[in-house]
């Protein structure tokens, strides 16, 4: 308690505030304050999170002195990682903290792996992993072929993904700590490699790879794919989100035709050209085919398989910034009982708090409908 207290001393003469002036913004009146500081009375998890909020730390810092290897990585990175990097260490801050309050992260991993897959090549031990993944998505009820991916790995796998705008060229990052699995992903103009980068992202942390942060400026980098690690979740994300299973089925005993080819990329949501590639490493295509196939664009197959309206709403998707959805919830329900404030909900959302404070307590002028 003693470090504890010497830590929020230090962060009030930071603030520039009067002690009572820093109470008022935690809560805390004068007599709290005061005793809390002295070591007559406990600071409480909210107390805490409430600090942590105004002053920008972590609970875990106030609690341990120990700042986290992402928020170091936050604060001390330049260039293309820094908007990702101080993206992922917000959301990791607030899990953490939302931990503390009882309110810890759903993360369900998979089992340790299949039989023989630690002297498996790295790439057979990403189709291995996607074969249980892809088994619990079924049981789920679920599908890979759905819209929202990222709502799917949320509900199935306790991960939390993030859309937001990051600089040109960075795809997304993964992060694992004691608190948070999270997995943050850039708007795209191109919606397949979104897709793809989520699951590529999502076999990073089933596999445990890099734990704290693990960046991706390009995950189609073929330097970077020589990389074990790169290479096993570039394999797990193919098989996860085509299917071997789902090929055979579409190629059957007649093979593709283009027509049908457009119709099974627009079906599994994923680009004509990793299809294609896919389809060739099952030889279910011969070189030929495979190359011609390859030259389809998104757009094309779209178009060929009259699902033109379908692709616009999934580039607008692919645009549009997205909050963890797991977290959202958990703020929400921990402000609900009254173990956090309203502030880290708004800022999820990225609105005003004292407006939304209003919206929630108010019915907004409905009762005076006619």
């Amino acid at each position: 308690m003693q470090e504890i207290t010497e830590r929020v001393l230090g962060l009030i003469e930071a603030s520039g505030l009067s002690r009572r002036a820093f109470g008022q913004r935690i809560g805390l009146d004068d007599s709290k304050l005061s005793k809390s500081v002295s070591g007559a009375r406990r600071f409480s998890s909210l107390d805490l999170a409430r600090i942590a909020e105004l002053c920008d730390v972590t609970v875990d810092w106030l609690v341990t002195g120990e700042e986290p290897a992402l928020a170091v990585a936050a604060r001390t990175t330049t260039g293309e990682a820094r908007t990702a990097l101080e993206a992922a260490r917000r959301y990791a801050t607030m899990r953490g903290d939302l931990a503390s309050l009882g309110y810890p992260q759903p993360w369900q991993p998979l089992p340790a792996g299949p039989p023989g897959a630690s002297s498996a090549s790295y790439a057979e031990q990403g189709r291995l992993l996607a074969g249980e993944a892809l088994a619990r998505v079924t049981e789920a009820g679920r599908s890979v072929a759905e819209p929202d991916l990222p709502a799917l790995a949320e509900e199935v796998f306790g991960v939390d993904v993030a859309v937001i705008t990051l600089d040109e060229g960075f795809d997304g990052l993964a992060v694992a700590s004691a608190d948070a699995r999270l997995i943050v992903l850039a708007t795209s103009q191109v919606p397949w490699r979104q897709r793809y980068t989520l699951a590529h992202e999502l076999g990073h942390l089933l596999f445990g790879d890099d734990q704290e942060v693990h960046l991706d400026k390009d995950v189609f980098d073929r330097a970077q794919a020589r990389d074990p690690g790169e290479a096993r979740a570039n394999s797990f994300a193919a098989a996860f989100l085509m299917p071997e299973a789902t090929l055979r089925s579409a190629v059957g005993t007649v093979g593709l035709t283009e027509a049908a080819f457009a119709a099974l990329a627009c079906d599994l949501r994923v680009s004509p050209s990793a299809l294609a590639i896919r389809l060739s490493g099952l030889r279910l295509i011969d070189s030929g085919t495979c190359d011609r196939f390859k030259a389809i664009t998104g757009a094309k197959a779209a178009a060929i398989d009259s699902r033109g309206d379908e692709y616009a709403r999934w580039l607008t998707q692919a645009t549009t910034i997205r909050p963890p959805g797991l977290l959202v919830r958990d703020a929400y329900a921990a402000y609900e009982s009254g173990a956090a404030t309203l502030r880290p909900y708004a800022n999820l959302l990225g609105v005003n708090v004292d407006d939304l404070r209003r919206a929630l307590e108010s019915d907004d002028g409905i009762n005076d409908i006619p």
